[in-house]
C-alpha cells in the first residue's frame, strides 16, 4: 500500500509512525525540532490520514507497508521511531527487517498485549469507534456540535485527536479521515503482542534501542523491561517525566532528547 507521507529537513533519513486515531500531523512539532539533524519522513498509517484505507489492519499488513515506503524511498539504512500502535509496527519491521535499522525509539508502547490495568481502554476506544460509525455526520452544521458526541471523554487531548480526523467532503459535509469500520473490526488485532516470526531471530541487535516510558502511563511498566530485553537485548529504557501516554504532545523536547543520541549511541 502507497502510504501518504510528509518530509522535514535534511541529514540522514529518521521515520516516525503514529498511533491509534493519529496522523502524519500529530508529529510535525516534533520533526521540525529535529530536521537540522535528520530527513524526518512522517507518513499516515493504512486506514488513518490520507493514506488508503483497508478491510486489513494487523502487524503484518503494516510493517510491510513501511517496507514499501522505504523501497520506494530507496533508503538503504534509516532510524526508525514509533508510537503506541505506531511503536508496534516499528518493533515488527525490526524483528523481520533488522539490517535496515541504524536505530530504534519506541515510545509509550510493549510489544506485548494490554495489561489488566488497561482493559477499560480498550472498552474506551471500542466505544469511541462505535459513537464514529454511529454519528450521522449528515446532520452536523459545525465541530462544536461534533464535539458534543464525545462528551463523555474526559481527556482533552484525546478528544482532540478523535476530532482532528473530522473533515469537510466535497459537498462541503463533514466525514471522517480514519477508517472507523476497519479499526473497530480490528481493533482486537491492534492490541495484540508483536513478536517474531518462527523462522526469525529470537533477539534483535545490531543498533541503539530506546524505549520511552511516560511517567503517568502504564502502557509501558517497568514488569515489561526484562521481557523486552529478551527481544532486544541492548535496549535502554527512559522515563519522560511530566508525560501521560500523549507522550510527544506533553514532553516534546524530551522526547527529541533520546533520538539526538543515536548520533552519540556506543
Amino acid at each position: 500500500m502507497k502510504l501518504f507521507y510528509r518530509k522535514y529537513g535534511t541529514g540522514p533519513p529518521l521515520i516516525i509512525l503514529h498511533g491509534l486515531f493519529g496522523s502524519s500531523d500529530n508529529w510535525v512539532t516534533i520533526a521540525k525540532k529535529l530536521d537540522d539533524n535528520f530527513s524526518v519522513f512522517l507518513p499516515d498509517l493504512r486506514n488513518h490520514g490520507l493514506s488508503p484505507h483497508s478491510d486489513i489492519h494487523d502487524y503484518d499488513a503494516m510493517s510491510l507497508d513501511l517496507l514499501e515506503l522505504v523501497n520506494d524511498l530507496k533508503l538503504d539504512h534509516f532510524f526508525l521511531a514509533g508510537h503506541s500502535m505506531g511503536g508496534k509496527i516499528a518493533m515488527r519491521f525490526a524483528m523481520n527487517w533488522p539490517e535496515m535499522l541504524d536505530g530504534l525509539l519506541i515510545a509509550d508502547i510493549s510489544p506485548f498485549a494490554l495489561g489488566k490495568s488497561l482493559k477499560k481502554d480498550l472498552t474506551d476506544y471500542s466505544e469511541i469507534l462505535h459513537t464514529m460509525l454511529s454519528a450521522d455526520l449528515s446532520l452536523l452544521r459545525s465541530r462544536k456540535e461534533a464535539e458534543l458526541l464525545f462528551s463523555s471523554i474526559k481527556s482533552e487531548k484525546i478528544k482532540g485527536l478523535i476530532l482532528k480526523n473530522l473533515q469537510r467532503n466535497a459537498k462541503n459535509n463533514f466525514s471522517w479521515k480514519i477508517n472507523t469500520l476497519s479499526l473497530y473490526r480490528n481493533l482486537h488485532r491492534i492490541m495484540e503482542s508483536v513478536k517474531p516470526d518462527e523462522n526469525g531471530e529470537k533477539q534483535i541487535s545490531g543498533f541503539p534501542v530506546y524505549f520511552l516510558k511516560a511517567q503517568n502511563s502504564d502502557y509501558l511498566t517497568e514488569d515489561d523491561f526484562g521481557p523486552i530485553l529478551k527481544l532486544f537485548p541492548s535496549a535502554r529504557f527512559i522515563t519522560i517525566p511530566d508525560a501521560g501516554h500523549w507522550i510527544h504532545s506533553d514532553n516534546p523536547e524530551a522526547v527529541c532528547s533520546p533520538i539526538l543520541k543515536f548520533f552519540n549511541s556506543d
